[in-house]
């Protein structure tokens, strides 16, 4: 139960590790701020954008796990795992090479239409709701990188008992959500947005390359614990 909760936090920390949340947070936090809009109203609406975040990356996993569930039946077999960690070192490649575009500053590899929309509904946000649609969008723009330690996590989550995949899922959401709740708080206390974007930009390589090796640590782990160590057990029980 120790190694399955510490792979799905481990999960949860690459997922933390990506920074398209984070990125249309800021944007938010800049537009609202550019609007001569008050403190209150910063935080009603960067609160409703964290709050999209939280209850997608919740679903998002909650729902993976539960497919999973019904395909296998808690009994997942070293195929799984191992399809599961050619997606992580394929992710992982990808994530070193691709990630951010070249340049400055610290836009993103993402479909173009996708990149307007999200940056035109950040200018266009005045209300919580719209936020909080802003901050599930945010989530389902990112699913093509977060999509690999969501797999892995949930199918983690299915090998444990009801229970604790409660605690397992929660786990999984909170960290995730470490990054951009840390770029909440600096905001709320004032810090300056331009202070922030000035040291993400500063770090993106050290972001991408840490982004990028947890994927390829993660997937050779597994390897070695489920597809590996499962067919050794296999043999030796013949």
């Amino acid at each position: 139960m120790i190694s399955t909760f510490a792979v799905i936090a481990f999960a949860a920390l690459i997922h933390a590790s990506f920074q398209l949340s984070v990125s249309v947070f800021t944007l938010l936090s800049s537009h609202t701020l550019g609007a001569k809009a008050g403190h209150h109203k910063l935080m009603r609406l960067t609160g409703g954008f964290l709050s999209g975040v939280l209850v997608m990356t919740m679903l998002v996993i909650s729902f993976t796990a539960f497919l999973f569930q019904h395909v296998f039946n808690s009994s997942i077999p070293p195929l799984a795992w191992a399809i599961s960690c050619g997606l992580l070192f394929g992710l992982g490649v990808a994530v070193w090479v691709f990630y951010y575009r070249r340049g400055q500053g610290t836009s993103l590899w993402l479909p173009r239409g996708l990149a307007h929309y999200l940056n035109n509904r950040s200018k266009a946000t005045r209300h919580s709701a719209e936020a909080f649609s802003l901050g599930l969008s945010s989530v389902v723009g990112e699913l093509l990188f977060i999509i690999a330690p969501v797999i892995v996590a949930s199918l983690a989550l299915i090998t444990l008992e009801p229970y604790f995949q409660l605690i397992g899922v929660l786990l999984y959401t909170g960290i995730s959500l470490l990054s951009l709740l840390t770029t909440f708080i600096l905001v709320g206390s004032g810090h300056k947005i331009s202070r922030i974007q000035k040291w993400r930009e500063n770090n993106k390589r050290f972001l991408q390359f840490t982004a990028g090796g947890g994927l390829l640590v993660l997937g050779f782990y597994i390897y070695v614990d489920q597809v590996i160590g499962t067919t050794v057990l296999a043999q030796g029980g013949m």
